[in-house]
């Protein structure tokens, strides 16, 4: 009887939990290290110079494009601006201390889109 009641309170906050709507945040402030000349490109100009994200995540209001290298990966932080996608922050993993992106790891993905196609 107790493992019934018990059963039936989880499954009650979980489903409390699972009701909450989520609210996307836009961060107050990059991290140290920003790239000088990415934040405000348009989707399409970061599509002309680093070809299609291996990955996309959308959300409330903003998307994530991973760029996947053979030693790096770029992700790409997009927010809805009135009517167009616009980028506000670029991270790349690995980075080097106390800067967010790395611009070898992104010249390189650079390189790669335009050997490619």
């Amino acid at each position: 009887m107790n493992r019934i009641v018990l059963l039936a309170i989880a499954c009650a906050l979980l489903a409390a939990c699972a009701a909450q709507p989520r609210v996307a945040s836009i961060p107050t402030a990059p991290p140290p290290g920003e790239i000088s000349g990415l934040a405000g490109l348009e989707a399409s100009q970061v599509k002309l110079a680093y070809g299609a994200p291996n990955f996309v995540r959308k959300d409330n209001g903003f998307e994530i494009w991973r760029y996947d290298g053979a030693n790096c990966k770029a992700f790409f932080f997009l927010y809805r601006e009135t009517s167009r996608l616009a980028v506000r922050h670029v991270e790349t993993m690995p980075r080097g201390q106390g800067i967010a992106a790395d611009a070898s790891c992104l010249d390189a993905l650079k390189a790669r889109a335009h050997a490619i196609s």
